[in-house]
């Protein structure tokens, strides 16, 4: 599948690691209640890039994600965002470095009923008492298509539209890292295609890293990279994707449980 630009390619940096995980894994309970929800996990986000993570339910790409966002602990091994150890920093500094580095898009939209687009896209930096900068900003709100919308409050205007508006809120901040859990869970067919392609569009046009947790292989056709995971490790990665070649490999998977 071929996703036009339609803004100039922008040069990434190249080498730079975003964010990492190393031998990190993540056990849930003790006894018989305990679930290895991710076992011995290595892998690394480059600056610049659009990753998304696939697997089957309960594989472990959610909690991959949370980990390395920082939402959740590890029980072993290592996250990191840039060079700074995710388990070094108190609850304090991890909130901060969440508000400053990290950006969000999940399946909710999580915007603000009273507030109109544009404070619900700057609200983040309004908490942090810091004024957006406002080229970046400009650029943020016509790469998502919102120029025109953003007096308007979420009640008038399309979900397609609201996460529009959540996947900006998450641009304007200039983190140095998305992640976005199923953001188009919650969208049809034609909001989720053009929701993907803004988020193409941001790393193609604004040098942004994204890593993208979706279960849907269209979805994962709009990355540059795929990585796999099952049963809390990764099996596979993918690059280039198409949305065929993804959901050939999702068969695999789904085939190789029936038959263990």
């Amino acid at each position: 599948m071929s996703h036009a630009a339609a803004f100039p390619l922008a040069q990434a940096p190249t080498g730079a690691v975003a964010a990492r995980a190393t031998d990190l894994s993540k056990v849930y309970g003790q006894g018989e209640t305990r679930v290895t929800a991710l076992d011995s996990v290595s892998v690394e986000f480059r600056r610049g890039e659009f990753t998304a993570i696939m697997g089957p339910s309960g594989s472990g790409k959610s909690t991959l994600m949370h980990c390395l966002a920082g939402l959740d602990s590890v029980s072993s091994g290592s996250a990191r965002i840039g060079d700074v150890e995710l388990a070094s920093l108190g609850d304090r500094q991890l909130t901060r470095l969440r508000r400053d580095r990290i950006g969000f898009v999940f399946q909710a939209f999580n915007l603000l009923p009273t507030l109109t687009a544009l404070e619900n896209i700057t609200l983040p930096m309004d908490i942090a008492g810091r004024k957006p900068d406002k080229q970046w900003l400009d650029m943020v709100v016509d790469t998502v298509g919102l120029s025109g919308r953003l007096a308007h409050r979420p009640s008038q205007l399309s979900g397609g539209q609201q996460q529009r508006v959540a996947v900006a809120r998450a641009l304007a901040a200039r983190p140095e890292i998305i992640f976005a859990d199923e953001p188009t869970g919650n969208l049809d067919s034609r909001s989720g295609a053009e929701l993907l392609g803004f988020l193409h569009e941001s790393v193609r046009a604004l040098r942004q890293t994204i890593v993208m947790v979706t279960h849907d292989p269209v979805a994962a056709s709009y990355a540059d990279r795929v990585i796999f995971l099952a049963d809390g490790r990764i099996v596979d990665e993918m690059r280039e994707p198409t949305a065929d070649a993804v959901l050939d490999r999702m068969k695999r998977f789904d085939a190789k449980g029936r038959t263990s």
